[in-house]
């Protein structure tokens, strides 16, 4: 976290949380939902406006995390920004460098390889220290042959099951009754 964002949770520690106006997609892209895309419907359905600002994206991933209930937020000096979840948490990119492959985060995040999972709809996600994520949809090729090279074989299962597995919210707004 940002040194300024803990320098403002201490000068206003009693913010109000803020839900539903901040959403992650399954490409990694954040979107910002105002009034109109949230009464629109739920992230899925409505996304909002792309954040294309590089450094307002560099900011959020860097003060991007979880707390314990699995409810992820990106932390906005004071205010905690609860994050909807297209997905999960994660977006994998998948790099193959000198015959070596690494995955690294849609923050920036280097994570090492834990195991696998493939949901219902065929879309491949990897389990890291960081947490569970979707392989981003242009890096399947390479993830796939990641997992052939070490005779890896994803498990299978459901995507409403992996947040309850992994322990991720992928609606706050909708657990704290704010959609």
């Amino acid at each position: 976290m940002d040194d300024l964002v803990k320098l403002a949770l201490l000068k206003w520690p009693n913010v109000p949380h803020c839900f539903g106006w901040l959403g992650l997609d399954a490409r990694g892209r954040w979107y910002m939902r105002d009034e109109e895309a949230q009464h629109a419907g739920p992230f899925s359905q409505s996304k909002g406006a792309l954040l294309q600002h590089p450094k307002l994206i560099e900011f959020i991933g860097r003060n991007y995390q979880a707390d314990a209930c699995g409810q992820w937020y990106f932390q906005n000096g004071p205010q905690r920004v609860y994050v909807e979840l297209e997905l999960c948490p994660w977006v994998w990119r998948v790099d193959q460098e000198a015959g070596a492959f690494r995955l690294t985060s849609h923050t920036g995040q280097v994570a090492a390889y834990e195991s696998s999972f493939q949901d219902e709809m065929g879309r491949l996600y990897f389990n890291t220290a960081l947490g569970l994520g979707v392989v981003h949809s242009m890096d399947m090729w390479p993830a796939l042959q990641f997992l052939e090279q070490g005779d890896i074989h994803p498990h299978n299962m459901a995507q409403h099951a992996l947040a309850k597995h992994f322990n991720f919210v992928r609606s706050p707004a909708k657990e704290n009754n704010k959609a």
